[in-house]
């Protein structure tokens, strides 16, 4: 766990710097700087392009993280990488054809309820494009074990662009209209430093040759799109779905609450860019012993660390919700489902790289596909009903019969379990504190307030979790860290 430690360490960093610039724009500038049509519309873009960018890489990320380390000559290993770049292509050209032909058709499809969106529909799949090309550049430099500067720039790099952007459009200097295309500026502009700084790191030799295996890796390719697919959509369906449902204002609140829960998943996401190839090479390799090994561990960290941001977020959210415009409170349940799900989401650790570069990916990916259609028709459903606490309530819903099923499907192939007895305990020290602490303030005003509790909270909590020795890991970066014997 050593490089998982240190890496994941710097990339958590990165990604909660990245993160606090994001709360900065999400529930501040955005709310104060634009109206909450366009902050909605912006929303929807990403969310959009978000699912679609799994199409638009055809698979190509996750194939060559899967792949690489299979390949043992330099001939072949180059063929397969120049394979993996131009993948992509073969979608995104037919896609933008199509597009072009119907463009009014689908322009009018996404715009029956906010006619807003139909003078934006082309920015999504630039948006798209852009993104699935940043994740293959991203994926080239995970293969030689390089994740922080790739990190930095998906977390932190475009978020900064959107602050600058967001202070341009308070100061007159550009408009809406400006901004929204500035934003998708941004992100092809995170692209093109993504591929140069991967290439850096191994120069791409372009090589035509006939590589070995090509039909299991095609094979592979289609069926990840799919899984792609699947995990895109439960996390970003919802905003979608809201968009064809209600007022694209409200999609604005529902992006706030999701955003505050997100913050959960948070170290997850830094973990996961160098559990991939580790987890990929152990599978390769047929080393079960480390494998499970590091299932286990980064699940036991990822719980840990995750319950203490859910500590924050839930114990501080109507402090939080008193320092914005009364409006975005509504999402206050939507916090709460959804930071449940990313929760367990925490638990789940290593176990979606496990099956995705495991030769059980075939039937995870039925699963998948079934459970996107409950998703698509739970939010149908509770839509309507509810607004934005249903569609919350369907994603925790969708989430938490999908994570079940996978945790259940690896415990029958792999005979691993991401749970152990100190799982418990740390799940029940959630509990007491929430119990405790919920309906506890300090009488000052909200930021202060905010960050006192949240000391208070830290504090008992890194404690306890040192005193019950519940992580090795945690307890040796406490003592490094903290200097704590």
């Amino acid at each position: 766990m050593g490089i998982v430690t240190s890496q994941s360490f710097k990339n958590t960093i990165t990604t909660y710097f990245g993160f606090a610039i994001g709360a900065l724009n999400t529930l501040y500038l955005y709310v104060f700087f634009i109206s909450d049509v366009h902050y909605g519309l912006i929303s929807f873009m990403l969310s959009t392009a978000s699912i679609m960018m799994p199409l638009m890489a055809f698979g190509a990320h996750n194939t060559m993280v899967k792949f690489y380390s299979t390949f043992k000559t330099k001939n072949s290993l180059n063929s397969f990488l120049t394979l993996m770049l131009f993948l992509p292509l073969l979608l995104i050209i037919p896609t933008g054809l199509i597009g072009a032909i119907v463009y009014d058709n689908i322009a009018n499809l996404l715009s029956q309820k906010n006619h807003i969106i139909g003078d934006y529909v082309w920015y999504i799949y630039l948006a798209a494009i852009v993104m699935a090309y940043f994740e293959v550049f991203f994926a080239w430099s995970k293969t030689q074990m390089q994740t922080v500067f790739g990190n930095f720039l998906k977390e932190v790099f475009h978020r900064v662009g959107i602050m600058i952007l967001l202070f341009c459009v308070y100061f007159e200097w550009i408009s809406v209209d400006t901004f929204i295309a500035g934003v998708i500026g941004v992100y092809a502009f995170r692209m093109v430093i993504m591929m140069f700084y991967a290439f850096s790191v191994r120069l791409p030799v372009f090589k035509f040759s006939r590589i070995d295996k090509l039909s299991a890796i095609l094979k592979y390719t289609f069926l990840i799109i799919i899984a792609g697919s699947i995990a895109t959509v439960i996390l970003d369906i919802d905003s979608f779905m809201l968009g064809m449902y209600i007022p694209i204002e409200k999609v604005a609140y529902y992006g706030v609450a999701i955003y505050i829960a997100t913050v959960i998943a948070v170290p997850s996401r830094a973990m996961q860019q160098i559990l991939q190839p580790l987890t990929a090479q152990y599978l390769n390799a047929k080393n079960k012993v480390a494998l499970e090994d590091l299932y286990v561990r980064s699940s036991q960290t990822l719980f840990i660390i995750g319950g203490l941001i859910f500590l924050l977020i839930v114990l501080n959210i109507n402090s939080l919700y008193d320092t914005i415009p009364p409006q975005f409170s509504g999402g206050l349940i939507v916090v709460f489902l959804v930071s449940m799900a990313k929760l367990y989401d925490c638990l789940m650790a290593c176990n979606n790289v496990v099956l995705f570069n495991s030769d059980y990916y075939r039937v995870v990916l039925l699963f998948g596909v079934i459970l996107t259609l409950l998703t698509v028709v739970l939010n149908m459903i509770f839509i309507p009903m509810f607004g934005i606490n249903g569609s919350a309530f369907a994603t925790f819903l969708a989430v938490a019969v999908y994570n079940t099923i996978k945790i259940y499907f690896v415990k029958r192939k792999f005979n691993m379990m991401p749970f152990t007895i100190d799982t418990g305990k740390v799940g029940l020290l959630l509990l007491l504190m929430v119990v405790l602490f919920y309906f506890w303030e300090f009488p000052f005003y909200p930021v202060v307030n905010i960050a006192l509790k949240s000391a208070l909270i830290t504090l008992i909590y890194v404690l306890i979790i040192f005193k019950m020795k519940v992580s090795e890991d945690i307890n040796a970066l406490i003592r490094k860290y903290l200097r704590v014997k």
